[in-house]
């Protein structure tokens, strides 16, 4: 019996809690009725809540709303497009005009170069079509063996069937009667190349397809690569015949300060996942670049060129793809990615400040504007994070007792020293109840 189906064994005598119809997500449901924040509008860094609340958004939602919310331009370029075409399916024949101009403009900005460009609806989309897409490439190429999927411990890749099986985090993992959703997965230590090295002789490289990682650890605590281990992974990669798949849907379109990570971090991938950024949020997108290596052979001019059978309803929505459009035109013409360099500065600087001010706080981590505060083990990240919203701000709970710092790219120096301020008050609550 797993750990859940203890705690549910437990709990089975216990009354029901009533609430809306509503099933919240990611929530130990008793926990949260009767005490949810609802969200009716927001501007720019704020949202607003139906009791009145104002609030700094700082986790720029769930690490999307990168150019702030209720942007105009985008409401407009949502509204245009659908008085024009809602949207058209990009099956076979068919295509739509938006969809193939955002191929286009990703493929520009993108770090692999000749990318393809696959589009759908989110991020656990994207993963599912990498994965999926790696044990193909290597069926196709007739080494039929070739079928694990990597990932690090801490791992956060959504939550469909290949997202859950490679997560690193045991909690998204447990409760479905096996290991693994879907078969042939494993998970190796964090942020260590040598462990890497030892799982694949282990496992046999010409049994593994591909590894999967984060460039910068989010949900599992804000895990910055130590200086050298990315590029230990894609030597590894390269020498043993093993795809190397960056999930950038928290780090792509700008996070760190450069428009992708691997930019930052110079990796060479064969395929970049990404969702949030690529709209901030305002419209479900998502997608998997792909190098030539990979799509290749299924571009052959021949009656015996093979199908990847890929395709949702949804991919390359055309007003998705307007939407896209319109954002990466703010990005650029209102500097935001360089924007984030200088607010990289500030936000290291306040973080390490506090950490030296505080016994509380036993760890801060920063990569661009993502950063992360771990707490010590007396206070409950939780518990921190309901006093955070007290202040008027918010932020979020993570793995390892760790608190979430990543607001909008559009927030002032001012806001970002307001907000660790907001952070350590409420850590100071916490040390005196």
């Amino acid at each position: 019996m797993t750990s859940i189906d203890t705690a549910f064994a437990a709990a089975s005598t216990a009354p029901l809690v009533d609430g809306p119809a509503l099933w919240p997500a990611q929530a130990h449901v008793p926990s949260v009725i009767g005490r949810q924040l609802v969200i009716d509008r927001a501007e720019g860094s704020y949202v607003f809540t139906t009791d009145g609340r104002r609030l700094f958004d700082g986790t720029a939602g769930l690490w999307h709303a990168n150019v702030g919310h209720s942007h105009p331009e985008l409401a407009e370029a949502a509204f245009e497009q659908m008085k024009r075409l809602e949207t058209y399916h990009i099956f076979a024949r068919f295509s739509n005009d938006k969809a193939l101009a955002l191929g286009e403009r990703l493929a520009g900005l993108a770090p692999i170069e000749r990318a393809k460009v696959i589009l759908n609806s989110g991020g656990s989309d994207a993963i599912d079509v990498a994965c999926k897409l790696a044990r193909r490439h290597w069926q196709r190429e007739g080494r039929e063996t070739k079928k694990i999927i990597l990932s690090r411990q801490h791992a956060y890749h959504g939550l469909h069937a290949y997202g859950t099986s490679i997560a690193g985090l045991d909690f998204n993992r447990e409760g479905y009667g096996t290991d693994s959703l879907v078969p042939e997965t494993a998970r190796v230590p964090f942020d260590d190349a040598a462990a890497l090295e030892r799982t694949i002789a282990e496992l046999g490289a010409e049994n593994i397809a591909a590894f999967v990682t984060e460039p910068v650890q989010g949900t599992g605590g804000v895990n910055p690569p130590t200086p050298g281990y990315l590029e230990a992974v894609q030597r590894l990669c390269r020498d043993n015949d093993i795809l190397l798949i960056l999930d950038e849907v928290i780090t792509g379109f700008g996070r760190t300060g450069e428009m992708f990570a691997a930019e930052r971090y110079g990796v060479d991938p064969d395929m970049v996942t990404f969702a949030k950024g690529v709209t901030s949020g305002y419209a479900p997108l998502g997608g998997v670049l792909v190098a030539p290596r990979i799509w290749e052979p299924f571009y052959l001019d021949s009656p015996d060129t093979p199908i990847f059978r890929h395709g949702a309803t949804y991919a390359g929505h055309t007003t998705a793809a307007a939407v896209a459009l319109r954002h990466l035109d703010i990005l650029e013409r209102d500097r935001l990615v360089p924007r984030v360099r200088e607010l990289e500065v500030v936000l290291r600087d306040e973080l390490v400040a506090l950490a030296a001010r505080q016994s509380a706080v036993i760890d801060v981590r920063s990569a661009g504007f993502l950063g992360g505060v771990t707490l010590a083990g007396h206070l409950a990240a939780e518990r921190v994070a309901d006093q955070i919203i007290e202040l008027g701000f918010i932020s979020r709970p993570l793995r390892g007792n760790t608190l979430q710092i990543s607001p909008p790219f559009i927030v002032t120096d001012d806001e970002v020293r307001t907000f660790v301020s907001a952070i350590e008050q409420a850590i100071t609550i916490e040390e005196n109840r």
